[in-house]
């Protein structure tokens, strides 16, 4: 059973050893995981059909318990009622999940199992035959999905208490059989192919083979006499079964897909009926050489698809440039620009579409596998990009590029997707790019024309250093990084439990993060106001509860309370997880709602004066800065309830440098734009145009979102995960709620894993924001915008590039031995990530910026006249 029949799993129409029972009249009891029931829903007795949660990844004995209560009284039943039995435990599965094979409960879960193994062979009867298998393995961590040994291969234990299986005397060929060594053993072990086990139990059991499987059968099965002759008439059946599959599929539509095998199967079959010693093995290699044929026509690449989905990454990849580009060259009226281009681009649009629905016919005739929705789609979406890139296209665009602007470190991070190494050891990689992304800051803080510039920039920068050197230590290894990684995100390879280090510090770091963001917004003296009610209570609690939840979860896995407190820890859980869901995306997010202002403002006359009033605004030097970055911080929360324990202090960490950064950016402007003042006026003009003349002047580069895109990146790493299934923690879908429940389930899954995508997606305007004084002006308000556009079409852009280079890799590498554990998987971690960058930059500027302006332009409307304003 693949991914796809365990979530949302639906009836298996085709033919199963579970439909050949059926047609016999036989009756089959089952008991254990309810996957089952979505696959065949009608095939069990229902009086012996006792299915049970799968997914409730906590409860570690329920399944088993209900397996043993209802399999125990059918074995001991004189009548017999079943003629097949399933009983499917999920216990040992649960515990590698949640706590690790190596946790103490493993033990005692594996002692049940032999308990009830033991019960189960004492009870057998001589007319039955015990069938023990696992249907998959698991990694070092407990976990699998990957394809490596420990994942795919499981114990298979054939058992019959009356007669032997295999004649003593006997020797089967080694041609007949299949050994290998597998990790950690020095001799190779007796291996079978799942796939085999369909045939061989058909025909133990008088059944037909199921028509589409493709196994062989198991030799120790049949072979009771030393000669092998119930062994070979169960091969050839076998192969004349397989030989009837191929000739049906030769003759449907897809037939011709068999062309440059069919003679070779045809001389393989043929010398399967011929006399002579070799005829069994010839009858092993038809259908050994059958499976292998189909299995790769069944993986094949759909190359004019593939060409049709690079096409659009590259058109969506350089029209997002241009975009980027043609923003930078307005000065004002550029949302004008954009409502006037909104009709062009919709109907090169339309046209595309059209354009594809004509050329569907013709098109669908000389190359297969190309529908007419496809030319359709691509139709429609290349007109619209290329609508987008001739109306984007400035004029002189040369002039936007130069040495400076060339963005080596994304060239470089897309040129590693080629190499299979680079994304295996890509967690380690990144950090060097992201250290290296500073080093222009840095040169800058060298130079700059003030000790105090100098100071916070090379501060914050080594503060900014420090942090990310401390994410890289929390590592969580691929199996490929083996024996050169070793895993600190969890308290050891084998047991997912944090380590104590990060138990003693997950509590403080709660409590002293929204401290250190007050000192960061005290700079500015923007603490104020919405700050001054968020920051000391409501988001230390919030962080507070979140961390409680998973040190809650440790305590119930540590078994530190005892069993009896496993319900109560649950519910302890459950309302510490809703409390701090609840906290931050309603109760925070009302009052940002309300508030979206980090000021404090009074009124008063000056002394001598009658009339006039005098206005004081603390915290105006950054009243776009800050209350954006308390629009981050309760969404920071959220995600930092779905995280582990390490995750959360990654997460801090993360944070700290994010607004070290910010305090970088906006020294490095100030030092450029001090420069380009101090060579375009005289000092006595400097000192006459005040400080706003250069504090508001934002002059975005690309080169601005490059750390700020590695380090989500990184993060992501950090919080454990990497590019392959096996690293998503799925102990998380049970953070609110004991149980799977839709949606909460899958979101809580999506915010653990895409998490430090969406944060640093929506921190992107912070770039453009951070210590900017808005004017009473609408041009300036516009300004503001179009930047922070800009800079989000830049995020969108870094990773749209890495989207668009691992795609390239896949495709040019598709019959690389890695593609499916490698560089696929990279490929859906890109698609997936660009997604939630977008959604996340739309979320940033259409919500987070569009309060925050809405609120000051609210603020300017009920306030005197700027000349009596006094701002700080």
């Amino acid at each position: 059973m693949d991914i796809g029949s365990n979530f949302g799993a639906s009836s298996i129409l085709e033919d199963s050893i579970i439909a050949q029972l059926r047609a016999a009249n036989k009756q089959v009891a089952f008991m254990g995981d309810d996957t089952w029931m979505a696959l065949f829903p009608t095939s069990f007795a229902s009086n012996m059909t006792h299915p049970f949660d799968s997914f409730n990844v906590e409860d570690l004995h329920t399944v088993d318990e209900g397996v043993i209560q209802h399999l125990f009284p059918l074995l001991t039943d004189p009548y017999k009622p079943w003629d097949f039995l399933i009983g499917h435990c999920l216990g040992v599965d649960h515990v590698g999940h949640r706590i690790g094979p190596d946790h103490p409960t493993m033990k005692t879960k594996l002692e049940q199992m032999d308990e009830m193994l033991r019960g189960i062979v004492d009870l057998l009867d001589d007319d039955t035959l015990f069938v023990l298998l696992g249907d998959h393995g698991m990694d070092t961590k407990g976990d699998h999905g990957g394809d490596g040994d420990l994942e795919t291969s499981a114990s298979l234990w054939i058992y019959s208490k009356s007669r032997r299986l295999v004649d003593p005397h006997a020797v089967i060929p080694p041609s007949h059989l299949s050994y290998h060594t597998f990790p950690g053993t020095t001799i190779p072990y007796r291996r079978v192919q799942q796939i085999d086990l369909v045939p061989s139990l058909s025909l133990a059991l008088g059944l037909q083979i199921p028509f589409n499987n493709l196994g062989t059968v198991i030799p120790e099965l049949f072979w009771d006499d030393q000669d092998g002759t119930r062994f070979r008439r169960a091969l050839e059946l076998n192969a004349a079964q397989v030989k009837n599959y191929l000739d049906t599929y030769r003759t449907s539509a897809a037939g011709g897909e068999l062309d440059l095998e069919w003679r070779r199967l045809e001389e393989l079959w043929n010398a399967s009926n011929a006399s002579g010693d070799n005829r069994w093995d010839s009858t092993t290699d038809f259908t050994r050489h059958a499976l292998e044929t189909c299995r790769a026509l069944w993986a094949q690449f759909n190359v004019p698809l593939m060409t049709l989905g690079l096409v659009l990454f590259v058109a969506g990849t350089l029209t997002t440039w241009a975009l980027y580009l043609k923003l930078g060259t307005f000065k004002d009226g550029w949302d004008g620009w954009l409502r006037a281009q909104s009709r062009f681009v919709g109907a090169l649009t339309g046209f595309g579409a059209a354009f594809g629905l004509l050329i569907s016919i013709p098109i669908r005739s000389l190359v297969s596998g190309i529908g007419m929705s496809d030319l359709v789609l691509f139709g429609g979406a290349f007109g619209s990009s290329i609508a987008v890139f001739i109306a984007s296209r400035p004029p002189n665009s040369h002039r936007s590029l130069h040495l400076t602007s060339f963005p080596l470190l994304l060239v470089l991070h897309a040129l590693g997707f080629l190499s299979n190494s680079f994304i295996l050891w890509e967690d380690h990689m990144v950090t060097y790019l992201l250290l290296s992304s500073l080093a222009p800051s840095v040169l800058v803080g060298f130079t700059a024309p003030t000790s105090r510039l100098r100071r916070r920039i090379l501060g914050f920068s080594l503060l900014f250093a420090v942090c990310v050197r401390l994410i890289a230590i929390s590592t969580i290894c691929r199996e490929e990084q083996q024996p050169y990684c070793d895993v600190t995100f969890f308290a050891s390879s084998s047991i997912t439990v944090p380590p104590i280090p990060i138990l003693i510090l997950s509590l403080p770091c709660a409590v002293i993060f929204p401290w250190i963001i007050k000192r960061f917004l005290r700079i500015s003296k923007s603490d104020r106001g919405l700050a001054a009610l968020m920051l000391p209570t409501i988001l230390p609690t919030i962080l507070l509860l979140g961390s409680l939840v998973w040190i809650a979860e440790w305590i119930d896995v540590a078994e530190m309370l005892g069993p009896s407190w496993t319900a109560g820890l649950r519910v302890s859980r459950t309302i510490l997880a809703w409390l701090s869901m609840g906290g931050a995306g309603v109760i925070g997010f009302t009052i940002w709602w309300r508030i979206p202002l980090c000021l404090e403002i009074t009124t008063g006359q000056p002394k001598g004066a009658t009339q006039k009033t005098e206005v004081t605004v603390i915290g105006f030097a950054n009243s776009f800065g800050s209350p954006f970055l308390i629009f981050w911080t309760l969404s920071f929360a959220m995600v930092y309830t779905a995280t582990q324990l390490t995750g959360q202090v990654v997460l801090i960490l993360a944070g700290i440098a994010l607004l070290s950064y910010m305090e970088v950016v906006d020294s490095v402007r100030d030092v450029r734009n001090m420069n380009v003042a101090f060579s375009s006026s005289t000092p006595s003009m400097i000192l006459q145009q005040g400080p706003s003349a250069t504090t508001n002047q934002v002059n975005f580069k690309f080169s601005d979102v490059v750390p700020l895109a590695l380090l989500a990146v990184h993060t992501f790493h950090g919080t454990g995960h990497q590019s392959t299934i096996p690293s998503i923690q799925w102990k998380t879908a049970f953070v609110l709620t004991p149980t799977v429940t839709y949606p909460f389930s899958p979101f809580l899954v999506f915010l653990n894993t895409f998490g430090p995508a969406l944060l640093f997606g929506l921190a992107v305007p912070l770039l453009v924001l951070w210590n900017i004084t808005p004017l009473p002006h609408p041009a300036t308000a516009s300004d503001t915008r179009r930047q922070s556009i800009r800079a989000s079409l830049a995020m969108m852009l870094y990773f749209a590039t890495l989207l668009l280079s691992s795609a390239i890799s896949s495709a040019w590498l598709r019959r690389h031995l890695m593609v499916w554990k490698v560089f696929s998987p990279r490929f859906l971690n890109a698609a997936i990530t660009l997604l939630v960058v977008d959604v996340a930059v739309i979320l940033a500027v259409g919500v987070g910026y569009g309060r925050v302006e809405a609120g000051l332009q609210k603020l300017f409307r009920n306030m005197p006249s700027i000349d009596q304003q006094k701002s700080r």
